[in-house]
């Protein structure tokens, strides 16, 4: 995902990983949120880069996942709470780990199961414990 994000701007995954740079100015040594009509082309294009990460995200959900994160305001909201959905707690996240290096371990062929179909049956289990930052060398 971080490739494809990159491929359509390079700062998308900083926008997505740290959040929007919201525009400001200082005023008596106070940071406050500058107006819509103080922006100058720097602090539009930052802007933009949200919603353009938005977008990406959006285009990427399913009709229940978006209702979930529709109504927030940054990239890295949605994508922080979609991420919660997704690797769950430590304790289902090690359970899923359990379950796929058990089906590592005991991997077979299985009857009437052609070549092409085993590989990918084996790949789906590789790439599902990678997923989980388990990997095997």
């Amino acid at each position: 995902m971080t490739i494809f994000f990159q491929s359509l701007d390079y700062l998308l995954r900083n926008i997505i990983t740290n959040g929007p740079e919201i525009p400001t100015k200082l005023i008596d040594g106070k940071r406050i949120l500058k107006l819509n009509n103080e922006f100058n082309d720097h602090d539009c294009k930052l802007l933009q880069l949200n919603a353009k990460a938005k977008h990406v995200i959006f285009c990427a959900l399913s009709p229940s996942e978006f209702n979930r994160v529709s109504s927030l305001d940054s990239a890295k909201e949605m994508w922080d709470r979609l991420m919660v959905t997704y690797e769950g707690t430590n304790q289902v996240k090690d359970t899923k780990i359990n379950k796929l290096v058990h089906d590592y371990e005991l991997f077979t062929m299985l009857e009437n199961e052609n070549i092409s179909s085993m590989y990918a049956r084996f790949n789906d289990i590789i790439n599902a414990l990678k997923g989980l930052g388990k990997v095997y060398m």
